[in-house]
């Protein structure tokens, strides 16, 4: 998918710069792939993990904004033995399947719009604020203001957890 998301985009993975962002749809050793492949890492901001439970990436170009999302094919582990058939079992026949099938018979892929300008997915490191419901502070551009109150995404009712009975 990093070797695809270069001849796309026409910019040169694994990057040395941070100039192309991968948004990856799962986590897992999917998106320890796509980091080590085009050298888009979580920590250096240039990974985003929108987990949909999906083995596809966006890679998105963010000089241009020009983004390509790409997936397996459906048929691809059907395929895969028809380049394999010294294989010896069905893993040996995906893994080297895998690496000679065309991009075609392989992956899919899409040019896509983004929903947000990629400098508003990106942020802007250093920024600070603090929600003024919990008291904690937030990084990164990451609050959301409701009803004239600055707040982290979690007391805005966005939040992934629950504190529970505190009993």
């Amino acid at each position: 998918m990093g070797m695809l998301g270069e001849s796309l985009l026409g910019v040169e993975l694994p990057q040395n710069d941070k100039r192309v962002l991968a948004i990856v749809e799962t986590d897992g050793c999917f998106s320890d792939g796509v980091a080590v492949a085009a050298n888009c890492w979580v920590g250096r901001r240039t990974m985003r993990v929108e987990d949909y439970g999906k083995p596809a990436v966006s890679f998105v170009d963010t000089e241009t904004e020009d983004a390509w999302r790409i997936w397996p094919h459906p048929l691809a582990r059907e395929i895969a033995p028809n380049y394999a058939v010294e294989a010896n079992n069905k893993w040996e026949a995906m893994l080297l399947g895998y690496q000679r099938m065309p991009d075609a018979e392989l992956l899919l892929w899409q040019p896509i719009v983004l929903h947000r300008p990629v400098a508003e997915i990106i942020s802007r490191p250093g920024l600070v604020a603090v929600c003024e419901q919990c008291g904690e502070e937030i990084i990164n551009a990451r609050e959301v203001v409701v009803g004239g109150r600055t707040l982290c995404r979690a007391c805005a009712g966005n939040a992934y957890y629950d504190f529970g009975d505190r009993d």
